[in-house]
């Protein structure tokens, strides 16, 4: 019989995890782990798995696989949840936080009603722009409305990163009508994107409000990103297409993004973070 491991499913505006313990719990092969409870007939059903664990530089660790096992660097509704988790278990009594991932730390703000947390506004840091840092292939020092062939057709982007990278399109149709499930694939592996891509793909309502779908790297399409939609703000402003203060509109629900526009500034993100079960499940065994 293969490792039992305790968990908490969570989830923030549908972006769901499964977030497991790290002080208490310890598994050989993590990046196994998380292809095995994301699937969503076989396992629990996820978009990735974390794993909450000591840090020399911060409050907490985050430890973040993709659905396919793949690591990633950052994630703004996993990072919402990981708070609300230390919180809400009694590893911290702070309301505010530092949490670490992939050695960026992150500085997160609490808003605990009866004694749990309902919300948490986290300091995204300051978005990368240099095409060599997102990463993209570009001649241009920056990618802003910059055009891009995708399966034959002309697309103008915007590239972010946010410790991940991000590829914005703005679209003039609906997101909903938006045929993400065929052009998502093709924007990730693109050859301009050496680290892969999360794209997305966002349609401006007015100065204040962005429906935005993504398409995530090692994931497929998901219902929120945080650091896609920091990305997309990040983008809609440095394209002239809104102001400092943006509500994003995403399948799964509402977040708030607020970045001065100064390159240097942070961008900073506000939503919700809910627990959905916890339970134990036994892992494969190790073959």
């Amino acid at each position: 019989m293969g490792q039992r491991m305790k968990f908490t499913k969570m989830q923030g505006c549908g972006n769901d995890y499964v977030y497991v313990n790290g002080f208490e719990e310890k598994v050989k092969d993590e990046s196994a782990a998380a292809v095995f409870v994301s699937d969503r007939h076989f396992g629990i059903g996820a978009d990735g798995l974390i794993f909450i664990k000591p840090s020399e530089i911060a409050d907490f660790q985050m430890v973040m696989y993709n659905a396919d096992g793949s690591r990633s660097e950052m994630c703004g509704n996993g990072i919402r949840c990981v708070a609300k988790y230390v919180y809400d278990h009694g590893m911290t009594d702070k309301t505010r936080l530092s949490i670490e991932s992939m050695g960026k730390v992150k500085h997160i703000e609490l808003f605990v009603e009866n004694g749990k947390v309902n919300a948490v506004k986290v300091d995204m840091g300051a978005p990368v722009l240099e095409s060599s840092q997102v990463p993209v292939v570009s001649e241009n020092d920056r990618v802003v409305n910059e055009e891009i062939i995708v399966g034959g057709e002309e697309y103008n982007m915007t590239c972010v990163s946010m410790g991940n990278p991000h590829c914005v399109v703005f679209i003039d149709e609906d997101v909903r009508d938006f045929d993400l499930a065929s052009v998502g694939p093709a924007f990730e592996v693109h050859p301009r994107f050496p680290k892969k891509v999360n794209a997305e793909f966002a349609h401006v309502l007015d100065r204040s409000t962005i429906e935005m779908r993504v398409w995530e790297r090692g994931t497929g399409e998901t219902l929120a990103c945080g650091t896609g939609s920091c990305a997309t703000v990040v983008a809609a402003i440095l394209n002239g297409l809104c102001g400092n203060d943006v509500t994003i509109r995403l399948l799964g629900g509402e977040l708030k993004i607020y970045w001065s526009g100064h390159a240097d500034d942070s961008v900073m993100m506000t939503g919700p973070a809910t627990t959905v079960f916890s339970g134990e499940i036994t892992l494969p065994e190790e073959k």
